[in-house]
């Protein structure tokens, strides 16, 4: 049974270290964040949106801007591991209206949570011990998505735009290249951007490539994203996962297919093991960051009110995000 989301932990309690999760010696295993957001917890870091959060996320909607997070529902046009969704219209010819479907809408295609069902942690546990018997489970509700939906994800978001940062720096990313950068660069783009990132805020990472996809011929769009076709995005291993936790973000989101550079490692220290079942991390991937990072730069100002909604579907392994930036 889980521990009701949105009182499971407190919120005022102290956040262990990254050096201290290495270093712990309850049974858990090391650098993971299991027990911090309770015993029995289930939705991991978004256990930091609390209302002071929430509250901190509206005080940066200053000119009533919203800005879509969502790129299109069948981009990218082919996908290596799923099969493009297409959408269905009923009723043609009838007098009253039309209905339409979505067909093989896979939960984690386009824009998505990468929800806590995803990774297991060194093939033994999910987040927070759950055992792969009990996600595999048909009864089971453990770490599903609706857990997320019920509680809904909310607060102050920041973009690091590190696509145009880099481009200002005379050394713009090769689109095509598995080119990967790590917590320097974000550091630095946070410097530039004079931008601070608080203990509970949803961090955003701009590389460029959706939009820049978008830019391409559909003929090269088909051939770009097969097998282990090279993307570039963050630094994937410890260091990253150590600088994430301690800036400790809510959630972490970006706008290529998998955060960290791709193809991403299988291994032990993929980030996707350190951040899933390690912290209860959402990692969010293929989000659309290029109108909302124009206006950040037309203005110089990184941060807004961050929204998803994801679709309440219990035992979810992922999900569409519903997400905006109000600014």
């Amino acid at each position: 049974m889980a521990e009701d989301p949105h009182h499971a932990y407190d919120s005022g309690a102290r956040l262990p270290t990254f050096a201290e999760l290495m270093s712990r010696t309850d049974g858990s295993p090391a650098g993971t964040a299991w027990g911090v957001f309770g015993q029995h917890d289930e939705i991991g870091t978004i256990n930091l949106l609390d209302a002071k959060r929430v509250l901190a996320g509206t005080r940066e909607v200053l000119l009533g801007e919203t800005h879509s997070l969502n790129w299109r529902i069948d981009r990218p046009r082919k996908n290596a591991y799923r099969r493009t969704p297409r959408r269905v219209q009923l009723g043609a010819g009838n007098d009253f209206g039309r209905d339409d479907y979505i067909e093989r809408l896979f939960l984690q295609y386009s824009s998505q949570w990468d929800g806590l069902r995803h990774i297991v942690l060194n093939d033994t546990r999910f987040y927070n011990g759950i055992t792969p018997e009990t996600i595999d489970d048909g009864e089971s509700e453990a770490l599903g998505i609706h857990l997320w939906a019920e509680r809904g994800i909310a607060g102050r978001g920041v973009l690091l735009d590190v696509g145009r940062y880099l481009a200002d720096q005379g050394s713009p990313i090769d689109y095509r290249s598995s080119f990967a950068f790590g917590p320097d660069v974000l550091d630095a783009v946070a410097a530039q951007q004079q931008v601070t990132i608080e203990s509970g805020d949803v961090l955003l990472i701009r590389t460029g490539w959706c939009g820049w996809y978008d830019t391409l011929p559909a003929d090269q769009q088909d051939e770009l994203f097969v097998g282990d076709a090279p993307q570039p995005g963050v630094l994937g291993g410890r260091a990253t996962a150590e600088w994430l936790w301690d800036h400790h973000v809510a959630a972490v989101a970006s706008d290529n297919v998998a955060v960290e550079s791709h193809p991403i490692s299988s291994g032990p220290d993929s980030l996707h093991r350190w951040l899933i079942p390690g912290f209860g991390m959402p990692m969010g991937e293929y989000f659309w960051l290029d109108g909302l990072a124009n206006a950040c730069a037309r203005d110089r100002r990184w941060t807004f009110l961050f929204t998803s909604a994801p679709l309440n579907v219990v035992g979810g392994v992922g999900s569409p995000p519903n997400a905006l930036a109000l600014r």
